[in-house]
């Protein structure tokens, strides 16, 4: 596949850069996909939920009437499940929400998802993003060049650029990244993926098996 690559004024630079077939035209494995979103998802969880039963709540230690004689149901604790203030039966307990997946699992749900966004038609190009000051009208202008201001974007940077990440910080949903951190659900959960140029090299060595 044949990518035209953009400039940030919207104007095609006139190059074509051939993507990588083994990553951006494979067939997509739904089930992997899955995996690795819900991997995700799970382990931003904390997993502290927790409520007291009838041991852990304070008080009733004491026997709050006797066992015969007041014509009244035998109770043997005020916190007993089914008084208010009482424990909870089965109540919900810390556990680990933890799911791990292996690397392989993890580079070849990456490929799923690029291959998504490029049979989808969902991928653009651009040179390299250059801000000298951090500026949030620079970063939407280019945005708003290549149409897609208002539309779900992720940019992916292949280096570190603090004046474009402090650029794009205020910009409704616009999302970045480096080519090199981004996860299967970062690339699904938009609507273009704008990839820089120089951070195609970046993908193929983070998802070469």
């Amino acid at each position: 596949m044949e990518l035209e690559v953009f400039k940030t004024d919207g104007i095609p630079s006139g190059n074509k850069v051939e993507l990588s077939k083994t990553i951006f035209e494979a067939k997509p494995n739904d089930h992997l996909i899955y995996q690795a979103v819900r991997s995700q998802m799970t382990n931003q969880r904390q997993g502290t939920v927790a409520t007291k039963n009838r041991s852990q709540v304070r008080g009733g230690g004491r026997k709050p009437w006797r066992q015969k004689g007041r014509g009244t149901a035998r109770v043997g604790t005020i916190r007993s499940p089914l008084w208010a203030g009482g424990g909870r039966i089965f109540g919900p307990q810390p556990r680990d929400l933890k799911m791990k997946l292996t690397k392989k699992m993890k580079k070849l749900a990456r490929i799923s998802a690029f291959s998504y966004k490029a049979n989808q038609n969902q991928i653009m190009l651009l040179e390299d993003v250059q801000i000298e000051t951090p500026k949030t009208r620079e970063l939407f202008q280019i945005l708003k060049n290549l149409n897609l201001d208002g539309k779900k974007t992720l940019l992916l940077l292949n280096n570190i650029d603090e004046n474009v990440l402090r650029s794009g910080r205020n910009i409704p949903n616009l999302t970045i990244r480096l080519a090199a951190d981004t996860s299967t659900y970062d690339i699904l959960n938009c609507e273009v993926l704008l990839i820089e140029k120089d951070a195609l090299d970046k993908i193929t060595e983070v998802c070469t098996l």
